[in-house]
Parts: structure tokens; C-alpha cells; sequence
């Protein structure tokens, strides 16, 4: 399913359905040290519910799942939802192709709501509501961001420019650090009550780094084959040129926590 933002990329048609097979492959990647700072906010551990909106290949229940949470799961693209399921056999998760402004779950459904790397897709003023609704008193909305560095990283900067050479209007580039954006109406019925900003070394090699580049919305889930196949050629020769077998790339990660409010 093609999605249109005049906000991002210039309003460049993208569907990560496109690129399911590559993200599945090379995009779960969050060091542990991602993962280790939702258990000590005390998040997304046992016994509680928790509804993970753009899912995607189901990377967060998947990773989260052996500290003992419920997880449901959805996504925009049925292509996503389906590779999901195919990584999550004999886990107990819960997925569903929908968008996160159609969900309809009972109200006080989930202790937790999580956004990993796709807060800014949704229509905010539509969601907010229906966030608080489905959350149990004093529930978590808890998003999550992790991106590489092309102003400090060498590789991912260079990695940066050739995607932009193909898709000059593409958004994602030129990262810095800095807190998650939070709109404005969820002041209305959340408090946000923690946030963190911290530098990561994420391990890659020259094929999973290329897997990962592929993967992002300004190759894979928006260029015609054509297209990213001339994109991956000039790809793998910079990382021969440039870069050895084995690497890292400089990330920082993000973490904002919601509260709700009674």
C-alpha cells in the first residue's frame, strides 16, 4: 500500500511492503542496549499487554518476547504483517494488518502502546484518542527511535549521499541527535514523563549494511527495480572501496515515554 506525506520525501510515494523480504533480513538490528532500556522503564515485561503499532516485521515482540509480555501487533502492509508471522512461528503473538487509525481494540486493552521508528507516519490528531482509550489507567505510550550518524560516521555518511543521488527529496537523511518530537495534542491527555537520547555502535558487514541501506524508505520501499538495482551496484562498490569486511556504524537511539492521564 503506497503511502503519500506531503511531510516526508517531498510527497514521494513509499510502501515498505515493497522491500518485506530485505527488511525482514537486515533490519533487526537494535543492539541490546536498545532493548535493555524498556526493561529498566519496567516496559513491555511480564504480564502486561502490550499493542505494538507499525510493527513492521515484527522486530520489538519478537526481541521483547522472552521477557514474558502479550504482544499484539499491526501493521499498514499485509506484506510486513506476513513476514512477521513467518519470524514469529511459536511465539504467541498477536499480528494484524491494519493502520494504526483503524484498530477499534476494547477500551483498557493494553498496559503499553509502542511506536518503534514510525511515530511521524501517523495522523496524530485522529490516534491520540483512541491511544488513551485502548490504554488501562496510568498506561504507557512508549516510542522508540534509532538511526545512524552521517555526520560522524564516515561510511553511513558516504552510504547517506548515494541514496540521496536517487532520491533527492528523501527525508531520513541528515540525523543528528535530539529528542523524540512529540505533537503537541497529546499534552492534552498525556504527561510525558522520561525521555533519553544516547550513541550506540551498531556491528554490520559490508552485505548487511548494503541489506540495511536497501531496506530504508529512500531505496527499497520507493525506487523501481531498475532503479535500486543501479543504486545497490554503485552500493557495493563504495563499501569496497571504503569500508572493511566487518564494521560499525555509529547510531544514537531515542526513547520517549508517555504517560496517560486519568
Amino acid at each position: 500500500m503506497n503511502i503519500i506525506n506531503q511531510k516526508i520525501d517531498g510527497g514521494k510515494a513509499f510502501d515498505f511492503g515493497r522491500t518485506s523480504e530485505d527488511y525482514a533480513k537486515f533490519r533487526d538490528i537494535y543492539p541490546q542496549a536498545f532493548y535493555d532500556k524498556i526493561i529498566e522503564r519496567g516496559m513491555c515485561i511480564h504480564e502486561q499487554s502490550i499493542l505494538d503499532l507499525g510493527t513492521g516485521t515484527g522486530v520489538l515482540p519478537r526481541n521483547m518476547y522472552p521477557h514474558g509480555a502479550k504482544w499484539t501487533g499491526t501493521d499498514i502492509s499485509e506484506n510486513q504483517i506476513a513476514q512477521a508471522k513467518i519470524l514469529s512461528q511459536g511465539m504467541d503473538i498477536d499480528y494484524h494488518a491494519k493502520s494504526a487509525e483503524q484498530l477499534g481494540f476494547p477500551d483498557a486493552s493494553f498496559d503499553v502502546i509502542t511506536a518503534c521508528q514510525c511515530f511521524w507516519y501517523f495522523d496524530h490528531e485522529k490516534i491520540m484518542p483512541e491511544l488513551h482509550r485502548m490504554l488501562k489507567d496510568n498506561g504507557r505510550i512508549l516510542v522508540l527511535y534509532m538511526a545512524w550518524l552521517p555526520f560522524e560516521d564516515v561510511i553511513a555518511g558516504a552510504s547517506e549521499q548515494l541514496v540521496l543521488k536517487y532520491s533527492p527529496h528523501w527525508s531520513g537523511a541528515g540525523e543528528t541527535i535530539h529528542p523524540i518530537w512529540i505533537p503537541e495534542c497529546y499534552q492534552e491527555r498525556f504527561t510525558l514523563v522520561h525521555h533519553e537520547e544516547y550513541r550506540l555502535q551498531v556491528p554490520f558487514t559490508r552485505e548487511s549494511w548494503n541489506g540495511r541501506m536497501k531496506a530504508c524508505r529512500g531505496v527499497g520501499a520507493s525506487l523501481s527495480q531498475k532503479e535500486i538495482a543501479a543504486w545497490e551496484q554503485e552500493h557495493i562498490k563504495l563499501l569496497h572501496d571504503i569500508a572493511p569486511e566487518e564494521f560499525e556504524i555509529l547510531h544514537y537511539a531515542a526513547i520517549a515515554e508517555l504517560q496517560k492521564k486519568s
